[in-house]
C-alpha cells in the first residue's frame, strides 16, 4: 500500500479503507469470519477501519473492536455518530447532550480508549454547528478523539464550520465523507474543492454505487441485486445505460469494472481513500485484487465521455439530501405572500 496524508491531520492511511458496516446483523452475523475477513484486509496493508455506532445496533463497533485486540496502535479507527440510536429522540444528532454519551458508547465497544476519527454521520440541521464543534473540540482536548469530520455536509456547510471553528478558536473539520463514484460525480463541483482548500481529508463511500458497479446489474437481465427490490435506483435505466457503457470500457481495456471504480474513486487529487465494505472473504479479495491500480490518462479521459465531471447520473438511495430540497416551505412562498406580491395564482 502506498500511504497518503489524511488531510493536514499527519495521519498515514490507506487509499483503500475497509468500511465495516456490513459486519453484524445487516450483513454478516458471524463475527468470528469478519474478524477474519478484517484481519486479513489488515495483514493486506489496508490501516483505516471506518464504522458507525448505528451499524448493527453497535454490533459492528464490537466486532472491530474484537478484531483490533492487540493490533490497535497499528491502526486508524474512524466511527460515527448522529443517526437515530433507539426511539428516544434526544439519542441523535450533533447535541453536546447526545456526543458527549455516544462517544462513550463507542469507546467500550470498540474497547479502545481513544478514536482517531470521529465523524458527524449526517448534518443536523436542528443543532447549531457551533454546538456541535464545541462539543467534539473538548473530546480532542480530552484525549478522547485525535481528529473530527463529517459526512455528506454540503460544501456551503463545510466553510461555515471553518469559519465558525477559527472565529471561536475550536479545532476545524479535519475530513469529509461524501458519497462518490463514476455515476455520482457532483462533489468534483463543490465539496472536494472546499475540502481540498481547507486542507482536509476526504474519504468516500460507495464507490461501487451501491453495487451499481460491480458489474452485476446489466440491462434487461434480472440479477440478483434487481429481483431483491432492495434499492431503487435499480430501476433507474438511465444509470443502467451508462453501466453498459462503462462494463464495455472496462471489457476493452481489460479492467474489471469493480478495479475501474475503485481505482476512479481515488484518481482524484482531492480523495485521500475510499471505503470497501465486504460482507465476505471473496469481496474482501474482489477488491484487494484491483489494490495498486491506476488508471492512465486515457481511460480517465473514457470515464469523462461517459460520464462528465461534476454530473450525478442519478442519485443513491442513502444520498443526503438538506432541509432546503426535503422541507416544501423552503422553496415555496405562501399563497399569502405571493398574493401580496401581486403574483397570479393558478
Amino acid at each position: 500500500m502506498q500511504y497518503r496524508t489524511l488531510g493536514h491531520t499527519g495521519i498515514q492511511v490507506s487509499p483503500y479503507a475497509l468500511g465495516a458496516m456490513m459486519f453484524g446483523a445487516i450483513g454478516n452475523p458471524d463475527h468470528d469470519e469478519s474478524i477474519r475477513i478484517i484481519h486479513k484486509a489488515i495483514d493486506a496493508g489496508i490501516n483505516f477501519i471506518d464504522t458507525a455506532d448505528v451499524y448493527s445496533n453497535g454490533e459492528s463497533e464490537e466486532i472491530v473492536g474484537k478484531a483490533i485486540t492487540g493490533r490497535r496502535d497499528d491502526l486508524v479507527i474512524a466511527t460515527k455518530f448522529g443517526m437515530p440510536m433507539g426511539g428516544d429522540p434526544n439519542r441523535r444528532g450533533g447535541s453536546r447532550r447526545w456526543i458527549t454519551t455516544a462517544v462513550e458508547d463507542s469507546l467500550r465497544r470498540l474497547g479502545t480508549d481513544h478514536i482517531d476519527l470521529y465523524q458527524m454521520h449526517r448534518p443536523d440541521p436542528t443543532t447549531d454547528l457551533d454546538e456541535t464543534l464545541s462539543a467534539l473540540s473538548d473530546l480532542v482536548r480530552a484525549g478522547k478523539i485525535r481528529a473530527f469530520g463529517t459526512s455528506t455536509l454540503p460544501a456551503s456547510d463545510i466553510v461555515e464550520a471553518q469559519w465558525i471553528a477559527e472565529r471561536r478558536g475550536l479545532e476545524p473539520l479535519r475530513t469529509e465523507q461524501p458519497t462518490y463514484s463514476i455515476l455520482n460525480r457532483g462533489i468534483e463541483r463543490d465539496v472536494l474543492p472546499v475540502a481540498q482548500r481547507h486542507g482536509m481529508g476526504v474519504l468516500v463511500w460507495s464507490p461501487l454505487a451501491q453495487g451499481m458497479l460491480t458489474g452485476r446489474v446489466r440491462k434487461g437481465q434480472q440479477t440478483d441485486l434487481r429481483r431483491a427490490r432492495i434499492f431503487t435506483h435499480l430501476r433507474d435505466e438511465r444509470r443502467i445505460d451508462v453501466v453498459e457503457q462503462l462494463i464495455a470500457l472496462a471489457d476493452q481495456t481489460g479492467i474489471k469494472l469493480i478495479h475501474l471504480s475503485i481505482a476512479f474513486a481515488i484518481a482524484h487529487p482531492g480523495v485521500t481513500s475510499a471505503i470497501v465494505g465486504p460482507r465476505t472473504m471473496q469481496h474482501l479479495d474482489d477488491y484487494l485484487a484491483g489494490a495498486g491500480l491506476v488508471l492512465s490518462d486515457d481511460v480517465l479521459d473514457q470515464i469523462d465521455a461517459i460520464v462528465p465531471p461534476g454530473t450525478d447520473v442519478g442519485q443513491l438511495d442513502m444520498a443526503y439530501n438538506p432541509p432546503a430540497v426535503t422541507d416544501i416551505s423552503l422553496r415555496r412562498r405562501a399563497g399569502a405572500d405571493r398574493a401580496a406580491s401581486g403574483e397570479a395564482s393558478v
